[in-house]
C-alpha cells in the first residue's frame, strides 16, 4: 500500500495520563485514565479518540459508498462505542466496538443494511479491526 497521507501524533507523560498532540498543532489534548479504570477522568482517553476517529471515518465511507450504490445518505449519524477490558484468554487488554448508524430520508431497512455492510468493507478502521476486534453494526432508519 502506498500511503497518500500520514497523520503524526505524539504522546507525552505516562501514556494514559499526560498530553498528546498532532505534529501540525491542530489537536492537543490532556489525557487521563477514566474513573471506571481507577483514574481521575479529568481528560480524554485513547478509547474516546479511537471512537471519534472510527465514527468519522465510517461516516465518510458510508457517504462514499452511498454515492456508488445510488443510495442517498441523508440525515445520517454514526456513533462509535469503544469498550476496553481484560482479555478472557490471556494477559493484556482488548477492545469491543459497536457502531450505531442512523439514516434518515426514508431509506428502506434493506438498503440501509446493504449500505452499512458495504461501508464496513471499505472503511480503513473496519479493515484495521477486522479479525482482531469484535465490531457490532446497528442500523436504524427513520
Amino acid at each position: 500500500m502506498n500511503a497518500v497521507y500520514t497523520a503524526v501524533a505524539t504522546s507525552l507523560g505516562d501514556g494514559r495520563n499526560g498530553t498528546a498532540r498532532t505534529s501540525d498543532g491542530r489537536l492537543e489534548v490532556t489525557l487521563a485514565t477514566p474513573t471506571e479504570m481507577g483514574g481521575s477522568g479529568e481528560g480524554t482517553n485513547p478509547e474516546q479518540l479511537f471512537a471519534l476517529g472510527y465514527a468519522a471515518c465510517f461516516h465518510s465511507a458510508m457517504k462514499g459508498v452511498g454515492g456508488q450504490l445510488g443510495i442517498p445518505v441523508i440525515d445520517s449519524a454514526v456513533t462509535a462505542e469503544v469498550g476496553i477490558g481484560a482479555l478472557d484468554d490471556g494477559p493484556g487488554y482488548g477492545l469491543v466496538i459497536t457502531l450505531h448508524v442512523e439514516l434518515g430520508g426514508g431509506i428502506s431497512q434493506a438498503d440501509a443494511d446493504r449500505l452499512v455492510e458495504a461501508a464496513h468493507r471499505v472503511c480503513p478502521y473496519s479493515n484495521a479491526t477486522r479479525g482482531n476486534v469484535e465490531v457490532t453494526l446497528e442500523v436504524e432508519t427513520a
